[in-house]
């Protein structure tokens, strides 16, 4: 099948680059000439395990290739995927104007009987107003179908080639016939192809994002009060996770969920749920809940140093908002620096694959450690704000002498408090009693 896939961002590239690895002829359009030039030359503008490989290996095999030409692009294309930016307004809902500009540039090009679906997370009623617009602009009806994405950052791959299942909003059962068609080799694990209305797939969306949301909040508060209250979080969970009805996923205490996805979507969520006249009181709860989590390692460290930290450095180990990806959007660790710079302190930092785009933002104000353990050297406290293998099992003797004073605050729960105390270190973490191994 011939497939075009506008928007070579994170959800563009996996989509294109998967659907090409199951023998289909992609073409990958972007407007960003740069962006194009590095794809065509191996250079993957995100980072995504195994997705180089994989783009390396179909754009040899002539499956997949990179333009800026809108036009040469979609023309032979059976199908047409729309995967470009939504980002969040001023008021909280999604901006679609490059959606908007996309659907337009489109129109004089596509084939009468290609299929145009969107895999952008848009607000409900996008379909149809695309529809409309591909309607006035060609005076022809126009297949549009919507298909959610529902990708992990970190294991994308995997998520696209063995999905849970596959949601598509379709108006025609046609169409649904063809889209079933492409990812029948995804499927043959007998995962479900889920088959509704486009206002239905396009709700799905936004529903599973702000259920983990709410899940990420709920045991973020209820860490918070544990800690209070002299009970441990991880006890707790696990506790309610051997519950059938409840499970353990996303119910890691932390501080905050942060990245492209959830935060952007549950406020979405909840400007959409306003603009219906309807209350969105769980959903704003969520966000001010998970808002208040990113300055909980903050409050840790002015319980512990004070509020003016001139002259304290301190090593801040994970950048980006989860493992296995650079993506910093939301991050809680960025939400620490600032406080810290503000405050008076020096920060030295380190992260296996974000720090490039931590330097883009923050340039000199901050030190960039190319080893984890160099950002110790000479730190009054280290914080782990990502959950990295690479921060699970340290040196903890290095990590001992190379600090000033042998403080941790582990935003991860990454290490016992008991094994730590008797290390001789001062442990902060989430939702747990602090210990004090009276060290240094």
């Amino acid at each position: 099948m011939k497939v075009a896939v506008i928007g070579t961002g994170y959800v563009g590239l996996v989509t294109g680059t998967c659907f090409a690895d199951s023998g289909n002829d992609v073409v990958c359009i972007d407007i960003d000439q740069k962006k194009i030039d590095g794809l065509k030359n191996g250079r993957i503008p995100i980072y995504e395990p195994g997705l180089t490989e994989l783009v390396h290996h179909n754009y040899q095999a002539e499956r997949l290739t990179f333009t800026t030409d809108t036009a040469a692009g979609v023309k032979d294309a059976d199908v047409i995927y729309l995967a470009v930016g939504t980002p969040q307004g001023a008021d909280g809902a999604a901006n679609l104007s490059a959606m908007w500009a996309v659907v337009k540039a489109i129109a004089p090009h596509m084939r009468k009987d290609a299929v145009v679906v969107t895999k952008s997370t848009v607000p409900v009623g996008t379909n149809a107003k695309i529809y409309g617009m591909l309607k006035e602009l060609t005076g022809r009806d126009c297949d549009v179908a919507s298909n959610p994405e529902f990708l992990k950052e970190g294991a994308a791959i995997d998520d696209f080639m063995k999905p849970d299942r596959v949601v598509v909003g379709v108006r025609r059962p046609e169409v649904a016939d063809i889209l079933q068609q492409l990812y029948a080799p995804f499927l043959r694990t007998e995962k479900p192809f889920l088959v509704m209305s486009p206002e239905s797939a396009e709700m799905t969306k936004y529903v599973a994002n702000a259920l983990l949301a709410t899940k990420i909040s709920f045991i973020n508060e209820m860490a918070n009060l544990c800690e209070r209250m002299g009970g441990d979080i991880n006890d707790v969970r696990r506790g309610i996770g051997h519950d059938s009805r409840i499970g353990f996923a996303f119910l890691f205490p932390g501080p905050g969920y942060g990245g492209s996805c959830f935060p952007k979507d549950v406020r979405a969520l909840v400007a959409m749920t306003k603009d219906h006249g309807c209350v969105p009181a769980m959903l704003e709860a969520v966000d001010e809940v998970n808002e208040r989590q990113k300055s909980v390692i903050a409050q840790k460290v002015k319980a512990h140093f004070g509020e003016d930290l001139s002259g304290k450095t301190f090593a801040i180990w994970g950048l980006a908002f989860k493992p296995r990806t650079d993506d910093i959007r939301e991050a809680p660790a960025l939400v620490l620096i600032d406080w810290l710079l503000a405050h008076g302190a020096k920060v030295k930092v380190h992260d296996p694959e974000a720090m490039e785009n931590v330097k883009a933002d923050y340039g000199d104000k901050i030190s960039y450690c190319e080893q984890s353990m160099d950002a110790l050297d000479g730190a009054d406290a280290v914080a782990i704000m990502t959950d990295w293998k690479d921060y699970h099992s340290p040196d903890f003797a290095e990590m001992y002498q190379l600090l000033k004073s042998p403080v941790v605050f582990d935003g991860r729960n990454l290490y016992d408090p008991e094994r730590m105390q008797r290390r001789g270190y001062c442990y902060h973490s989430i939702g747990r009693v602090t210990v004090d191994g009276r060290g240094k």
